[in-house]
């Protein structure tokens, strides 16, 4: 039964990504809080996640036109060292310390999204 909750999580947290919501913090929530699993494991574990959803999301976006490569070349440049930086800094802080830093990261990101002026559609 546990296998088949945790990939109906997976399958939640994909179509909630495909919208651009950010399924994959809803997953490193689900994994921690639910499945006991380390915040440390289930960011790995998230990352691990978002290799495939985002690849295909790129070749959408690239089939149709909606990619600007010089931009996007910079963006992932400035993603990976970002990443390679940050992952070798978080290895190093205790998990529960990890914990609190995430939660306030989620609420922050919460609340701009609740807060956030949308632009009208015309």
């Amino acid at each position: 039964m546990r296998f088949i909750i945790s990939v109906l999580a997976g399958l939640i947290t994909g179509v909630i990504s495909a919208w651009g919501i950010g399924g994959g913090s809803l997953l490193v929530v689900y994994l921690t809080a639910f499945t006991g699993v380390a915040q440390q494991t289930a960011q790995g574990i998230n990352l691990m996640y978002f290799l495939p959803t985002s690849l295909s999301a790129l070749w959408s976006h690239i089939k149709n036109k909606l990619v600007e490569t010089k931009l996007a070349l910079y963006a992932a440049a400035a993603g990976v060292l970002t990443a390679v930086t940050t992952s070798f800094l978080a290895s190093g802080i205790d998990t529960s310390l990890m914990k609190k830093i995430f939660g306030v990261f989620i609420i922050i990101i919460g609340l701009s999204e609740v807060f956030r002026k949308r632009e009208k559609i015309a």
